[in-house]
């Protein structure tokens, strides 16, 4: 691979002019096993570059604990890259948004109350140079000073955005380049937004998706030499629970493309193929409102979420070979998925008789936040005995995100941080009733101040007016299920329940799974979490690679929190339903 220079003209690699033609690509949202068939057509459509962004809160799930295996193996997706050709733009963060849960901010963070994230608070700092250093030491070899695929290096992310303290980019450059980084560095910021989140010396770019004779020119005006590069060029957008599917006219997106590089830019198409937020990694936007981002990452990108072109992969592959060469091989088809109807779920689990298999209990005065029971994704069961009978109002200060009520293990209710929710009345049945709530985290907030977002109940909890003490909580991240114990029934339990069923395949394919007359949960097939689903919509089915099926039988697990299926079955089928569009 060969270095990227930069001068006044532009980008220059062995001392000829280059354009970064560059797509998204997250390798934490792409089963590693489909990696090269990703970057292989990203080759394809003319691009010459992939973009990754690099989750902090899931290589370092704990402070002295890091990992770069299985689906984090990045120097094996560089290496994958380089192998197909492909450069390499690096965004490690620490902050990256990217609709990933908490912004990619480790929850441990938020374990010390007055920590002050994105700033020069020492503790962030500390931690921020920890981890560039677990980070970018067995990287080193990657960067393309020393024959790797990385172009450049990415200090924060759109930082603009959110403050305007350079000491504070200052300090994280020159973390990055003690840490080995001898490639460009830059940053990104949406154009209204470049002064404050730029940085004397380093490389500025412009995220946008329009109006891009416009903006190239506001990033000119803030620059007025050197490179022009977009380095999020939007092309699709993300879905929320409870909104549409959000699309683009193809031939649209492809005409501002054209006019981005007619201009001479550089770009990144965000995204080039986006993903699935599998498990429970999807972030969640607050203004004023929480709205927590739905599992599939489909981002109505040239590539869709199971990996096939879609029109927007022809359609920029024509504007690309207006200014590139474009590889002479056929647009890839679509590739065959598999079908199997009514798999019946007929074992159950209920979730409130077996939480003690899944976590422990830790007793308190007031409720634990997930962060202080060292929790990341799931749930946290919260349990106390109330000492009366009788018409009762249950006040939470806050609710973070949703709590399903139950007194002696029969809901009562529910409350959602989305619809603003705080007080639900009810009546105790006796003295000594158990009093849950099983509080669900949809999601940390991944933009603006609201990354400081604790879960499960910050806050008092009120019984009448008078605060109730003497808690038992009980973290249930279900990163394993194998403490259930399974029977099986002849009707579908009521409460929150897992169900089980298997199949059997002679072959593997990608597919689909579809829900339909289930309500909310999650669903794992073979252990593998595929993600949340929700009756509430757009997306009505879920995305499941072929890897983590196999020949001979297989297992699928529901979590259903609220009223199964009356018949307790769900379908693979060879097409995804994201919704319905706004258009």
């Amino acid at each position: 691979m060969s270095v990227l220079q930069i001068d006044d003209g532009g980008f220059r690699l062995d001392g000829e002019p280059f354009r970064v033609l560059s797509g998204g690509l997250h390798y934490f949202r792409v089963h590693p096993a489909q990696w090269a068939d990703r970057l292989r057509k990203a080759r394809l459509m003319g691009l010459n570059t992939v973009e990754t962004y690099v989750p902090w809160n899931l290589h370092q799930p704990r402070p002295d604990r890091f990992r770069m295996d299985g689906g984090l193996d990045l120097p094996a997706f560089l290496g994958l890259a380089a192998a197909e050709g492909l450069h390499v733009l690096l965004r490690p963060g620490p902050y990256i948004c990217a609709e990933w849960e908490g912004g990619g901010l480790p929850s441990w963070l938020l374990e010390q109350p007055d920590i002050r994230l994105r700033t020069r608070d020492p503790r962030y700092l500390a931690a921020v140079d920890d981890y560039f250093t677990r980070l970018l030491t067995p990287l080193q070899p990657y960067f393309a000073t020393r024959g790797g695929p990385v172009l450049a290096v990415q200090v924060e992310n759109e930082y603009g955005a959110y403050g305007d303290d350079s000491a504070y980019l200052e300090h994280l450059a020159d973390s990055l380049r003690r840490c080995g980084v001898d490639v460009p560095l830059f940053t990104c910021d949406q154009p209204a937004d470049l002064e404050r989140g730029g940085l004397p010396g380093v490389l500025a770019t412009a995220n946008f998706g329009s109006r891009s004779t416009q903006n190239l020119a506001a990033l000119r005006a803030h620059r007025p030499t050197g490179p022009l590069l977009s380095t999020e060029f939007w092309i699709g957008w993300f879905d929320r629970w409870g909104g549409h599917h959000v699309v683009r006219d193809p031939d649209q997106a492809a005409q501002e493309l054209d006019e981005a590089l007619a201009a001479g830019a550089s770009v990144n198409l965000y995204m080039f193929h986006g993903g699935t937020n599998f498990g429970f990694t999807n972030g969640a936007n607050d203004k004023h409102t929480y709205r927590p981002t739905v599992t599939s990452y489909d981002y109505d990108a040239p590539l869709d979420e199971a990996g096939d072109p879609t029109e927007k992969f022809t359609a920029f592959r024509e504007v690309i070979a207006k200014y590139a060469p474009v590889p002479a091989e056929p647009v890839p088809p679509r590739a065959d998925k598999l079908t199997l109807a009514a798999v019946a779920l007929n074992e159950s689990a209920g979730l409130l008789d077996w939480a003690p298999s899944l976590g422990d209990a830790v007793e308190s005065l007031n409720p634990l936040t997930m962060e202080q029971l060292r929790q990341d994704f799931g749930f946290v069961l919260y349990e106390t005995v109330l000492a009366a009978a009788g018409p009762a109002l249950l006040e939470l200060e806050h609710v973070r995100d949703r709590a399903q009520v139950f007194l002696d293990g029969r809901s009562v209710g529910v409350l959602e941080r989305e619809n603003h929710e705080h007080a639900l009345s009810f009546t105790v049945p006796r003295a000594g009733c158990v009093l849950s709530l099983l509080v669900e985290n949809q999601g940390r907030v991944n933009y603006g101040p609201g990354i400081h977002d604790r879960k499960g109940l910050p806050g008092r909890v009120q019984l009448d007016g008078t605060e109730l003490v003497g808690w038992t909580n009980r973290a249930l991240p279900l990163t394993s299920l194998d403490g259930l114990g399974f029977a099986a029934t002849t009707t579908a339990p009521t409460g929150p329940s897992f169900h089980r069923g298997t199949f059997e395949l002679a072959g593997t394919a990608d597919t689909f799974l579809h829900l339909d007359g289930w309500t909310k949960g999650s669903a794992w097939i073979n252990g593998f979490a595929l993600g949340r689903y929700w009756s509430r919509g757009p997306q009505r089915s879920l995305y499941v690679p072929a890897p983590v099926l196999h020949e001979g039988t297989n297992e699928i697990v529901v979590l259903e929190l609220h009223a199964a299926h009356r018949a307790r079955t769900v379908d693979f089928r060879d097409t995804h339903d994201l919704g319905p569009t706004d258009e």
